[in-house]
């Protein structure tokens, strides 16, 4: 009896004793090993993506596709009279493509973080105007910033480095623009691949002209109280550099990130705009 006794102590003393000693080594480790902490899940966001002028959705496919794999949720907004739109050119104004994105995102959940390239800067700043509480930030991709009042037009005019202005065709009745066949992917993605600039080519369509002279009307109450960044091309040869500067020192941004690339930096390097995308969002 008392052996067995004995043996009962001597079996939990021993039970106590490894569990301990495997308490220890889940918390220090073992000699030549190492217990990894689980990986911590990067917060999900909504990026919602607004193509440019002589564009469409298509542009964004690789960042989409990078965001996405990083478990970020990824909406396109396809602009009317772009990509297979079909709305009549004489009705499309600056507002028709504000109306658009509002419309989009007023269909997600909660906060977004509302992407523009080039033109499409005039485009989420009409946005974040009329619908700031469902905007985390602007994020700005070789975009127009534009101050209250201003339209693309006007900010085009200082413009000293595009090479865009010398390469526009507008049509008999004006309301399309055209760029010069030899030149269209010189000014969006001179360096791109020969496959970006296949695509590039391929999916062309003349701009409708209107909402270029369409300016925004923007208010420190509403559009002043977005979060804002700036991601600036430094080889761009659509919206210059330097006008790049002007315009998000004129507006206070201080989140700048500068990629050595052309104007479409989402085509020709998507992995460092992924990034900084992704960037953005903890900022």
């Amino acid at each position: 009896m008392h052996k067995t006794k004995y043996m009962k102590k001597t079996t939990t003393r021993t039970l106590t004793a490894l569990a301990v000693s495997l308490f220890s080594m889940m918390i220090y480790g073992l000699p030549g090993y190492a217990f990894s902490k689980p990986a911590r899940k990067a917060p999900v966001h909504t990026y919602v993506l607004v193509h440019g002028a002589w564009s469409a959705p298509y542009a964004w496919k690789m960042v989409k596709a990078e965001l996405e794999k990083k478990g970020q949720r990824v909406v396109t907004v396809q602009l009317p009279g772009h990509g297979s739109d079909q709305t009549a050119v004489a009705g499309i104004t600056m507002d028709s493509y504000i109306t658009a994105v509002v419309g989009k995102i007023n269909h997600i959940k909660g906060r977004v973080i509302l992407v523009g390239h080039s033109m499409a800067g005039m485009i989420i700043s009409g946005v974040a105007e009329q619908i700031p509480g469902k905007i985390q930030k602007l994020v700005y991709i070789a975009a127009y910033l534009p101050q209250s009042g201003q339209s693309a037009y006007a900010i085009s005019m200082l413009d000293k480095q595009s090479q865009l202005g010398g390469a526009l065709l507008p049509t008999a009745d004006n309301t399309l623009f055209n760029v010069k066949l030899d030149q269209i992917t010189n000014i969006f993605c001179q360096d791109g691949s020969a496959a970006v600039k296949r695509m590039i080519l391929a999916q062309y369509r003349p701009e409708p002209a209107m909402p270029f002279s369409n300016h925004v009307n923007l208010s420190a109450e509403n559009f002043g109280k977005v979060c804002k960044s700036y991601i600036s091309t430094l080889q761009d040869h659509g919206i210059g550099v330097d006008l790049q500067n002007q315009m998000t020192s004129a507006a206070g941004i201080t989140e700048v990130y500068k990629l050595e690339s052309g104007h479409t930096p989402f085509l020709s390097m998507p992995s460092a705009v992924t990034a900084i995308l992704l960037k953005t969002a903890q900022q």
